[in-house]
């Protein structure tokens, strides 16, 4: 049996209820792990560990841009939500300490906010 447009809209409200405030989302499929995606990963689940952050961070799959990767999508309150390519380690800290704790954007690694 279908589901009515009211249903699948309940059905979304409740999952973006649910949804953590302050998340970050790493590409990890094989061109942005190729690219250096687990040192990111990593970089980023230390420094929130480290300052004690209510921040989720996941994987996530192929968003299309391989030739940006790796690719991180950030989504903090207060600061639009944006995706950063061709991030390393350092591109890592920078988002942490400008992005997420000081609210300004990383400019010259922004792909689309």
């Amino acid at each position: 049996m279908a589901m009515t447009r009211e249903e699948l809209n309940a059905l979304k409200t409740a999952a973006q209820a649910k949804a953590p405030a302050n998340w970050i989302r790493v590409g990890y499929s094989t061109c942005g792990v190729a690219a250096g995606a687990k040192e990111v990963f990593d970089v980023l689940v230390d420094e929130i560990k480290a300052r004690n952050m209510d921040i989720t961070v996941k994987k996530c799959g192929c968003v299309g841009l391989c030739s940006a990767e790796p690719l991180v999508e950030v989504n903090i309150d207060g600061v639009p939500r944006v995706f950063y390519g061709k991030v390393n380690k350092d591109i890592a800290h920078r988002i942490m300490d400008e992005h997420v704790c000081q609210k300004k954007l990383v400019e010259n690694h922004i792909y689309e906010i």
